[in-house]
């Protein structure tokens, strides 16, 4: 593609200046990136590996092409995409989409980065069309002042609880100030469900009819959206509104016309989607299903709560001409009710026998689908019910309640009777019940493989689409050279479905031979399981985790404290945690634990401020985080991280990959297994000055063939030493 300037009537220099400012030299050692942070007094420190970036990145999206960038810790990436990305924004009109998996780098994009470069290009672009950037956010994150001041009206009947009625203060007196109406600006509630009454539903929108329209914090986000041409949203919003688009493209409309295409997003012409690794597992979610008994219960308590008689359809009685057409609504909730603990009894029941032993549902109609039948009489009735009120206001609120219990009521079927081609099914139960309830019930299904959905929906579009992570290949290259043949890149580009697409995989700036050292401890016992050592015996399992526990304190001790403990089930954790709790305190170290001492941002936090804290955190540690300085100094990864081979959706495509001839573990469960690993071992060293150890406690990294390819996967100059040469002091 030419890349000319396309504003008849501009100066030819002004047009040379502009047209000749690439990617490449806005990041070079001189380039106006540079000039700009020297003139905020701090040093811009010039990568290759970056500019190589940024230079493909333009090429690609200039192509409408599709690229797989592994860009290693340190490389810069984010300039390398944003850069060409405001390059077409500005010079042809365009609008990109950057997505991200964490909340984190969204808010770097935002508040750091962008505005960065938009002050380092002010003065080479101005000549062209500005830049707008805008991050876009999911509808549900906006608060409607409408729904909330309906809902502080009518709070006497509407709430169930003195938390509920603190939160809904709280919720009021944070929308007199807040600017722009966010979930992100709001404190912690102490009872979240209250939310509900108060956001921005699609559901119960009013429109134009709305007597806060010109207030809506929803209609001003959106109008932002369409006017701009930069737009940073996560992968979640992004995969709906990917899935969005699919359900229309196969739902003609009523005149059996071609509908047209409405998403969540404007239209775009180019996608980077940064945290690639994670876009399998998020594009899954979003195209399969689920029924969490949790969101059947909350609607219904929502609805009517028969202990404290109180919920929406109780705040109704004084607005309803005929009240039997209320209290059907009401007893129709009750009637749900009854059904939906019977319906999920009985699943819990298959999962507690036996019959269900990893949860996988091999066959539909597996317990009888009571629950739909009586969900769709409640969204018939709360539809009769809306033509009974007096209220405009409550005629759309029923509308939004009744569409949910018709939704609950698809995905029930839907699931039950096993309607999605393609998909493994599966039900589970949640760690514990409360108040001496039963564990929860969630049934769900997802694509055994989504390589066939993201061909057609992602990279058959019209639109570039590139993918960059720190870990997306199955190899490493060297930190001054960089790979294209694309040969560590086949797992992903066959689960993504994007064979045939550019790679390029660049290594880090970052001295890893002088800022890690690697321990290997060959003499750990295998780890229990089916691919381990030892089996599930309880006396074998207890002497694993007691020798596991005992290696792990040695390590903390040797570099007192400052520790990730990386592990691969909560299980293990718990464990570990009952068995460190009390050396740790002893020592004075505090002991963080995942799942027990809050959400992670609050872990992190305390973490950081801790020289000497020790972290025992799963899969959302393993990547994500971003630890720098000496507070990190020693990552344990615990045990390899495989998948359990019995999950479900597992254990489904190994099925599938056996059944075209292939290799499951060779072809699936290696690879994943090593870039995760990658990613936990990514989490130590986090910029040039931080340095400190990666200890891995699963002897099979040094003990089978397998183990090699999660050696050599790891950055150049890293080499394995054995942990019997351990120093015993930091």
């Amino acid at each position: 593609m030419s890349e000319t300037c396309d504003h008849p009537g501009r100066t030819t220099a002004v047009h040379s200046r502009v047209t000749q400012l690439s990617a490449g030299s806005i990041l070079s050692e001189h380039g106006p990136v540079a000039v700009e942070m020297a003139r905020r007094g701090t040093s811009f420190e010039t990568r290759p590996q970056q500019i190589r970036m940024a230079e493909r990145v333009a090429e690609t999206l200039g192509d409408r092409a599709h690229l797989l960038v592994e860009a290693g810790t340190g490389v810069g990436k984010s300039f390398a995409y944003l850069v060409p990305a405001i390059l077409r924004c500005v010079r042809f009109g365009e609008r990109v989409v950057v997505a991200t998996n964490t909340i984190a780098l969204q808010e770097q994009l935002v508040s750091r980065d962008i505005p960065l470069l938009q002050q380092s290009l002010e003065q080479h672009l101005k000549a062209l069309r500005p830049l707008k950037p805008v991050l876009v956010k999911g509808r549900g994150n906006y608060v409607s002042l409408r729904r909330l001041a309906l809902a502080d009206q009518r709070r006497a009947r509407l709430l169930s609880s003195a938390k509920q009625d603190r939160s809904l203060d709280v919720i009021r007196s944070w929308a007199q100030t807040t600017r722009d109406g966010s979930l992100a600006s709001l404190a912690t509630l102490e009872a979240p469900d209250v939310w509900s009454f108060a956001q921005s539903d699609a559901d119960n929108c009013m429109g134009r009819r709305c007597p806060r329209y010109s207030e809506c914090f929803y209609q001003s986000a959106r109008r932002a959206a369409q006017g701009a041409n930069l737009l940073i949203c996560n992968h979640a919003l992004f995969f709906a509104d990917l899935a969005l688009r699919a359900s229309d493209l196969r739902r003609p409309d009523i005149e059996g016309q071609p509908p047209s295409l409405t998403g969540i997003l404007p239209d775009y012409d180019h996608v980077i989607l940064d945290e690639a690794h994670m876009v399998e597992d998020v594009a899954s979610e979003h195209l399969g299903a689920s029924l969490p008994e949790g969101r059947v219960s909350f609607l219904l308590r929502t609805l009517y709560d028969a202990r404290r008689r109180k919920g929406y359809l109780a705040q109704l009685q004084l607005a309803v001409g005929d009240a039997g057409v209320l209290d059907r609504a009401i007893h129709l909730v009750r009637d749900v009710a009854d059904h939906a603990r019977m319906f999920f009894d009985q699943w819990a029941d298959r999962i507690l026998h036996g019959d269900l032993r990893t949860g996988r549902i091999r066959e539909p109609g597996l317990v009888a689908n009571t629950l739909s039948p009586p969900l769709r009489e409640l969204a018939l009735g709360l539809r009769s019910l809306r033509e009974n009120v007096k209220g405009e206001q409550d005629r759309f609120e029923l509308n939004a309640y009744a569409t949910r219990a018709s939704a609950l009521a698809e995905a029930a079927e839907l699931l039950v009777d096993q309607k999605l081609d393609g998909c493994v099914y599966w039900a589970e139960m949640s760690e514990t019940g409360g108040r001496g309830m039963r564990a929860r019930v969630t049934l769900a299904c997802a694509p055994v493989d989504v390589a066939p959905a993201l061909r057609e929906l992602l990279f058959n579009a019209r639109h570039s689409v590139v993918l960059t992570s720190a870990t997306l290949a199955t190899t490493t290259v060297g930190r001054d050279d960089g790979a294209e043949s694309g040969a560590g890149f086949a797992h992903m580009m066959g689960r993504l479905g994007c064979e045939g697409a550019e790679t390029l995989q660049l290594g880090s700036p970052f001295e890893f031979e002088r800022q890690v050292t690697l321990y290997v401890d060959r003499s750990m016992p295998g780890p229990p399981g089916p691919s381990g050592g030892t089996r599930d015996r309880p006396d074998r399992r207890d002497v694993y985790f007691d020798e596991l526990a005992r290696r792990v304190l040695e390590h903390i001790r040797a570099t007192d404290g400052g520790a990730f403990v990386l592990c691969t089930s909560y299980d293990t954790i718990r464990r570990l945690a009952d068995r460190l709790g009390g050396p740790l305190a002893q020592a004075d170290m505090p002991l963080l634990v995942q799942g027990r001492d809050g959400p992670r941002s609050v872990l992190l936090d305390r973490f950081r401020s801790s020289e000497r804290g020790v972290l025992l955190g799963a899969a959302s540690f393993w990547q994500g985080v971003d630890v720098r300085g000496r507070a990190l100094r020693n990552v344990i990864i615990t045990r390899l991280p495989f998948d359990p081979p019995d999950r479900p959706l597992t254990e489904a495509r190994a099925e599938l990959i056996r059944a075209r001839g292939g290799h499951p573990f060779r072809e699936d469960a290696l690879p994943r297994a090593i870039i995760r690993f990658k990613q936990g071992f990514g989490r130590l060293i986090r910029s040039g000055q931080d340095e400190g150890r990666v200890v891995v406690l699963d002897p099979r990294i040094a003990t089978t063939g397998y183990g090699r390819a999660f050696l050599a996967a790891l950055p150049e100059g890293v080499t394995a030493v054995d942990a019997a040469d351990l120093p015993q002091e930091c």
